[in-house]
């Protein structure tokens, strides 16, 4: 199990760009071009994931009285775009998923200046006895490289040989997917005793962020005027956040397991959340969302 954790930032890596190749091949230059005909919600769900989040994470931070490792991590997963996992819940409950795709995709580009200065902002802020080393040029391209490499290289692939990329498209997710899990099962039962240990400083603040995540992107676009299949879309694209890129820059940028803990029970915890929003909030059953969709 050693070698496993010793191995983890480089599974990291692999499974990241796994995830970010299949989103590519579910992209087109075209897909970006449309949304310049959506102005409102695109916007709308920039500022809810780029500066409303990570105010209302920094929020739950003070008054619960997070430590300041675990504060720092948090903050690390309100920086995170949203996940592939977005896109599965959005088609489920009747949301528009061209809208979730190409959020993550910009939301993505995006999270390659917000998440450093983030990051680098909650270590300052929260970590002031200097127990964690702020993100350095260098790893800063090394998060570039791997979140968007792969993005363009599936992007090319698709506008190359579209046919493969269709046929591609659903398995390769599955597979990035199906991977992340069992990377994320594994350290979670390696780190199980740390991560029960920490939950009680811990998991209240990531239920409550997820919750309000979800809550908050779905509520205010609706409370703007935006109709339900938008609201849906940001929605869950607000709510679930890309937990691996969290887990990513704590373990394998900053070397610091202990930054991983609110993201490893956050990838745990969304899935829950998720599915009982669906069901309670929007208040459909996901098979007859889906056959609408």
């Amino acid at each position: 199990m050693n070698d496993f954790i010793t191995l983890l930032p480089t599974l990291l890596i692999g499974a990241l760009a796994l995830i970010m190749f299949g989103l590519g091949l579910s992209l087109t230059v075209g897909d970006f071009r449309r949304l310049l005909g959506q102005p409102k919600p695109v916007l709308l769900a920039l500022v809810l994931q780029a500066l409303v989040l990570p105010a209302v994470c920094y929020g739950l931070i003070v008054a619960l009285d997070v430590q300041p490792v675990y504060a720092v991590g948090l903050m690390l997963l309100a920086a995170s775009p949203g996940g592939v996992s977005a896109n599965l819940y959005s088609h489920l409950f009747g949301g528009n998923v061209a809208m979730n795709i190409s959020l993550t995709a910009i939301n993505t580009v995006l999270s390659i200046i917000s998440l450093p200065l983030i990051g680098n902002f909650a270590i300052s802020t929260f970590a002031k006895t200097g127990q964690v080393v702020p993100m350095q040029t260098g790893k800063v391209i090394e998060v570039i490289v791997v979140v968007m490499v792969p993005v363009l290289i599936g992007m090319f692939v698709k506008s190359r040989a579209p046919a493969f990329a269709a046929r591609s498209d659903k398995p390769m997710k599955r597979f990035s997917m199906v991977v992340l899990a069992a990377l994320a099962l594994i350290a979670i039962a390696k780190e199980w005793s740390s991560l029960t240990a920490s939950f009680a400083s811990i998991g209240l603040a990531v239920i409550a962020f997820n919750a309000l995540s979800l809550g908050l992107g779905y509520y205010v676009p609706r409370m703007l005027g935006l109709d339900k299949p938008n609201a849906i879309a940001i929605g869950y694209e607000i709510g679930i956040h890309n937990s691996t890129l969290a887990i990513f820059v704590a373990v394998s940028v900053l070397g610091d397991f202990q930054l991983m803990v609110p993201a490893a029970i956050y990838s745990v915890s969304m899935y829950v959340l998720a599915t009982a929003f669906g069901f309670l909030v929007l208040g459909r059953q996901p098979a007859a969302a889906a056959a609408r969709a």
